[in-house]
């Protein structure tokens, strides 16, 4: 009996990997223009606000499909969505990198951001088919740490690959890497265990959209999923774009070297995440995280920007703790959860998701608009060069924003690690 039990243990874990493999494919192209900045605006003769807005289409595409992927994954199952999301992400990826216009470009980031939406979801709903409920929030935490990996990925690696081989090279072996996942897909995952019927997925999509707009009633869905959007204004805003370039020009950082610092803050994020969310499980308290990540996340941003002639082992540490204040968020999901009926569960997930993912769409063109507002004209290599000055004009909104964060938290009400009904 042994020899048959053991690869039924193992195939939920080898499934399970391929979605959060993909989900790390996701973020390593989120971050990816970030280490690519003075090749991108050289060849689209680019400002900032242009550039922001080429890295945003990436989360235009994303927060929009968030809402159906719930019900695409519970029609179709995550096996063929992430079979199609690996082949059009790998399609993105091959316009982008060989494009010759900026509308070529925005395409192919649009493809990328788009096909990348599905990899969380579909991941979640690997866990919530092949695994016990009790395991959803560690699963979940392991899953957004893989996530994180790829950020990681996306910043000192990919630059020393850029250097190497130039920005259109590595984007080309990324969509090899998109076609290789979605093939695993194809042939690992399986939308249900055997012998379990295949019918009531149309009967799962219905409570989705009824719990859509039951969730959307109620203040705490509001106050959670803008919190969510906040609190990560510094990740999205600062540590998936701008830093690289911050770091370099303030500390006279080589590329590689910036984005090894800046690669801090995922790293940081990645490793606190699950651990925060088993405290909160342990505790049954999910707002002391949200607001003591807040006010944490708000204070080192600041002391980071503004407090002048830091030395770099600090700044590194400031980035590292910046992650670890900001992950906080992962009990979003949860405690959104929790202010809803069980039905509602999906739908207020990806709401949330949604939310958070808007945070890049919207801040990441508007800190390059505010750079371009301060900047005094230098060029290097047929790119705009950011002055430390631009850079302190432009960065005030990260403060602000996660000073609404902390506004949001307070007002969040405790569950205490129960479902309850809010108004």
């Amino acid at each position: 009996m042994q020899p048959v039990a053991e690869p039924r243990r193992l195939r939920p874990w080898a499934m399970w990997f391929v979605g959060a493999l993909f989900f790390c494919y996701a973020f390593f192209q989120r971050v990816a223009p970030s280490v690519m900045i003075s090749e991108l605006m050289r060849d689209f003769n680019a400002s900032g606000a242009i550039l922001g807005s080429l890295s945003a289409f990436y989360y235009y595409a994303y927060a929009a499909v968030q809402l159906p992927t719930g019900v695409l994954a519970d029609r179709w199952g995550p096996r063929r969505l992430l079979l199609v999301s690996g082949i059009l992400s790998g399609i993105g990826s091959l316009m982008f990198a060989t494009s010759d216009s900026l509308l070529a470009a925005y395409i192919g980031r649009l493809m990328i951001g788009g096909a990348a939406g599905f990899g969380f979801v579909c991941t979640l709903k690997i866990i919530t088919v092949w695994f016990p409920p009790e395991r959803l929030a560690m699963l979940s935490g392991l899953t957004m740490m893989i996530g994180m990996s790829g950020g990681v990925g996306g910043q000192a690696p990919l630059a020393a690959a850029v250097a190497a081989f130039g920005w259109r090279g590595t984007m080309v072996v990324g969509a090899a890497l998109a076609f290789s996942i979605g093939i695993a897909a194809w042939v690992i995952i399986r939308d249900r265990p055997p012998g379990e019927p295949a019918g009531g997925a149309t009967r799962q999509s219905v409570p989705m959209l009824l719990g859509l707009r039951l969730a959307l009633r109620r203040s705490q869905t509001w106050i959670i999923a803008a919190y969510g959007f906040f609190i990560l204004a510094q990740l999205f805003a600062f540590g998936t774009l701008w830093s690289v370039p911050y770091l370099m020009q303030t500390y006279d950082l080589s590329r590689p070297e910036a984005a090894g610092s800046a690669s801090l803050m995922m790293v940081g994020w990645g490793v606190s995440a699950p651990i925060i969310g088993w405290i909160s499980d342990r505790t049954r308290r999910r707002k002391p995280s949200m607001v003591i990540g807040a006010a944490l996340v708000g204070l080192v941003m600041v002391v980071l920007f503004y407090v002048p002639d830091l030395p770099f082992v600090v700044v590194n540490l400031l980035l590292l703790a910046a992650g670890v204040s900001s992950a906080g968020m992962s009990v979003c999901f949860a405690l959104v959860r929790e202010h809803n009926e069980s039905f509602a569960a999906g739908a207020c997930m990806a709401f949330i998701n949604m939310a958070v993912i808007t945070s890049g769409a919207v801040l990441q063109p508007l800190v390059g608009w505010l750079l371009d507002l301060n900047w005094d004209g230098t060029m290097a290599n047929g790119a705009r060069v950011y002055s430390a000055a631009a850079f302190d004009g432009a960065f005030w909104i990260i403060p602000v924003c996660t000073l609404a964060a902390f506004g949001l938290a307070l007002a969040v009400k405790e569950t205490y690690g129960r479902s309850v009904v809010s108004a």
